[in-house]
Parts: C-alpha cells; sequence; structure tokens
C-alpha cells in the first residue's frame, strides 16, 4: 500500500488529519467528524446514553430509520469492525486507541470504492472507564444491547485496539478468562460465538502468510462491554516482537498473571512493570507519536480488508 511504502503515510488520506486527533487540547469527537465527513463517508452519529458511537456504511446504503426500528442488515450477519477513539484525559492516545480509527478509516475508504456491501465500522465512545466503575459502564455494553433490538446480533465484531506499536499480530484471549469464572447464562451462549470468530481470524492471518501470530490475554478493550451484555466479539492487537516473546513467556510460567490484567489488580501489584512495555505506555503520558510503528501499519489493514473477503 502506498501509504507505508514511502515511509510519508501522514501525507495520505486519511492519515493527514491523524496529528490533529492526538493533540491533547482537541474536540475528537469533532475532528473525527470532520474527517468522516471530508472523506464522503456514508455515516451515521447514533447517541445511546452519554456516549455518542459513529457508524460507517457501505456507500449507497440507506441510513437507518432507528426510531421504527429499522437498521441496515437486521436479521443479517455483516461484519462489523469497531475501534474506540476516545482516550484517558492526559494522554496523546497515540496508540490506544487513535491509529486503529484511523487505519479503519483507511478500509473505509477502500471498501466504499470497491462497492463491498457485508461490513458496517463503527467508532465507539467510553470504552475506557474510571477505577472502580464496572464493565457495565463501557459505552459498548448499552450498545450492545441497542444492536439486538436492532437486529443486529448476529454481526461478526471484531475490535481493534492499540494496532500501532509492533509486528506481532496479537489475537485476544481475555473473554476466555471471563468466561472461566462467570455462570451468567447470557455471557456463557456467546461462547461458541468468540471462537468461531478467533478461528476466522487464524485462518485469516494464515491466509495472509503472517508468521507471528500470538493467542494472549490483552488489556480489557469493547469486547468486555459486549460480552457484559451477551453478544460475541473479538479483540485483535500488536505487539513489537521483543515484548510479545518476553510476555508469551511469562504466561507459560506464571498462568494467573493473566487474572491480575482482567480483574485490574495489576495496578497495585509490582508485576506491572512485567507487562509488556507497548502496553505500560498506554493510558498515560508516555503513548506518544514517537512509539509507533507504521512500516508494519499494511499488516493489520490488510488483515481487516481479507477479513470480509
Amino acid at each position: 500500500m502506498k501509504h507505508f511504502e514511502d515511509g510519508n503515510w501522514l501525507k495520505y488520506q486519511p492519515y493527514d488529519r491523524f496529528l490533529y486527533f492526538i493533540a491533547l487540547k482537541v474536540d475528537r469527537y469533532k475532528i473525527l467528524s470532520a474527517t468522516i465527513e471530508k472523506l464522503g463517508l456514508n455515516s451515521l452519529v447514533v447517541s445511546i446514553e452519554d456516549s455518542r458511537h459513529f457508524f460507517i456504511f457501505p456507500a449507497g446504503q440507506k441510513s437507518p430509520r432507528i426510531n421504527n426500528g429499522i437498521f441496515p442488515f437486521r436479521g443479517e450477519s455483516p461484519y462489523l469492525f469497531c475501534a474506540h477513539y476516545d482516550r484517558v484525559q492526559g494522554s496523546p492516545g497515540a496508540n490506544d486507541n487513535s491509529i486503529a480509527v484511523y487505519q479503519l478509516l483507511d478500509v473505509a475508504i477502500t471498501l466504499s470504492q470497491r462497492r463491498t456491501s457485508n461490513w458496517i465500522i463503527l467508532f465507539t465512545d467510553h470504552e475506557e472507564i474510571k477505577s472502580g466503575e464496572s464493565f457495565e459502564k463501557q459505552g459498548s455494553y448499552a450498545l450492545a444491547q441497542k444492536l439486538k433490538s436492532w437486529g443486529l446480533e448476529k454481526s461478526k465484531i471484531y475490535n481493534f485496539d492499540a494496532c500501532g506499536t509492533g509486528d506481532v499480530f496479537t489475537v485476544s484471549t481475555t473473554t476466555d478468562h471471563i468466561l472461566k469464572n462467570s455462570d451468567q447464562a447470557n455471557i456463557l451462549n456467546v461462547r461458541s460465538g468468540i471462537l468461531n470468530l478467533r478461528d476466522h481470524a487464524l485462518q485469516t492471518a494464515n491466509s495472509l502468510r503472517m508468521e507471528k501470530v500470538l493467542l494472549a490475554p490483552t488489556p480489557f478493550s469493547d469486547d468486555v462491554g459486549f460480552l457484559r451484555a451477551g453478544l460475541p466479539s473479538q479483540t485483535i492487537t500488536m505487539l513489537p516482537s521483543k515484548e510479545a516473546k518476553k510476555y508469551e513467556d511469562l504466561l507459560r510460567g506464571y498462568p494467573d498473571f493473566a487474572d491480575l490484567i482482567i480483574t485490574g489488580k495489576i495496578k497495585a501489584f509490582a508485576e506491572r512493570s512485567r507487562l509488556p512495555e507497548t502496553w505500560n505506555n498506554i493510558n498515560n503520558e508516555g503513548d506518544t507519536f514517537s512509539r509507533l510503528t507504521p512500516q508494519f501499519y499494511e499488516n493489520i489493514v490488510s488483515f481487516m480488508m481479507e477479513l470480509i473477503k
């Protein structure tokens, strides 16, 4: 892809707006809205409780009449690609999760040009929750309930988070650990759906001959809110090779480490320093542009495109 081959990816749409998006004192909602409009994408903003979510539909798709319960793909199983656009206050949020938003905008442009029609791209709000808040406070929790009421419960939901640093394609198993410790029927019923999504992700990575693939628990993302509401989803992220290898070795010798990540208890332990450096630099001032590795963006963008085929 020409965006990344010449090393000057910031001059190409949509990435030419990226540096504005990660500036500290900006209204990210307004910048994202203006960017989507500039790109001419078929979009809609849906407000649910205190969150504003962006939907992007295939070119030519009629806008949904939400009040009448009429939504595109009702009763069908489109691919629903998600990335949260909010960030922790005080963080540039370059990797978490600005770059995944722009990678999905890149994909939306190409899919719209090709007239591909089996997808929805969704930028979610309020993925980041405050310490002590339950996952039901995530924007994706209330959103999932709406998606079900709109007849989109069969959607194949893939969540992209922190996809801007590293070359190891990391498929999250976080929901496995939540399922292991839950007896709630609506959560347990999504197990097979998650496994199907994961199998398809791994098959897609294999078809693209991605040799660096890791299955491992990752920090929580919108997948947890979806799961709590009874919708299966699969999170994809990226890690640098050295960090991924060290993390894999850690999990092999310390399997309970995964539970510390998922429960958030790791914040109170010295073990936090044993997390991959990439994850220790999200949700704070360390999540800067300089830590991004654009030479590997093509891996994740190509994966998104191939997943839909």
